[in-house]
């Protein structure tokens, strides 16, 4: 059965338009920049000069680099966040009770990244911002990420339970955590492909064509009560 799954647009930081307010001047330059070189080498200073704006508009309008920070990343996980849980409630009550498919959920997931991720340099940015929060961003993003992810998470560990019923939740727990590792690396790191890979690097839905069965096949293999009674 095909469902049509919600996106929630999002302003294109590639917009160059004067009457943006300081805030977004500075919101949308440091995104860019953290992006571009990373949060860590980014320092308030190379935001500033970048945007325009003296240190006290970034102290004023956010406090300071760690919310600034934060607020980069809430500009895009909220709609992203969203999106899923929008696509999930309407799944459920379509289902009336019933469970969902694990490729109906995984698609439900999945899809508001992808269409978010084609979205031009709003996409490209939404990628890299992710590839920091895993690879190199500091702690309180760290904490800040998983803050934002936590009701989400929460919903689709609850739904994929009741999906993998044979599964532990512990297990259930292991399986999202490699979706999620599997997932980042599809559409953040397509360098990986080009080791192994005489192709470009694919597009969305390439990706998604590869992507679905394979996350399928692994969150429903045979859990360890299973295993125990071969």
């Amino acid at each position: 059965m095909k469902h049509s799954f919600e996106t929630v647009p999002i302003m294109d930081s590639s917009t160059r338009n004067t009457a943006l307010s300081t805030r977004d001047r500075i919101l949308l330059t440091a995104e860019r920049l953290f992006a571009e070189t990373g949060i860590a080498a980014t320092s308030l200073r190379t935001i500033t000069a970048a945007a325009g704006v003296n240190l006290a508009a970034v102290n004023y309008h956010f406090g300071s680099k760690d919310a600034l920070v934060e607020a980069v990343y809430r500009r895009h996980l909220e709609p992203l966040n969203r999106a899923r849980l929008a696509n999930l409630e309407r799944l459920e009550e379509e289902a009336n009770g019933k469970p969902l498919d694990v490729e109906t959920l995984v698609r439900a997931f999945v899809e508001p990244l992808i269409e978010q991720a084609g979205t031009g340099d709003s996409g490209r940015v939404l990628t890299r911002l992710l590839a920091q929060s895993l690879h190199e961003a500091a702690g309180y993003v760290e904490r800040f990420y998983a803050r934002e992810n936590d009701a989400v998470l929460q919903r689709y560990r609850d739904a994929m339970q009741r999906a993998i019923p044979e599964l532990s939740p512990d297990e259930i727990c292991w399986r999202l955590n490699f979706m999620l590792g599997t997932l980042h690396n599809a559409f953040l790191d397509a360098g990986l492909l080009k080791l192994i890979s005489e192709e470009n690097a694919p597009g969305p839905e390439t990706t998604l064509a590869q992507l679905i069965p394979f996350l399928v096949a692994g969150l429903t293999a045979p859990g360890e009560r299973a295993a125990a009674a071969l």
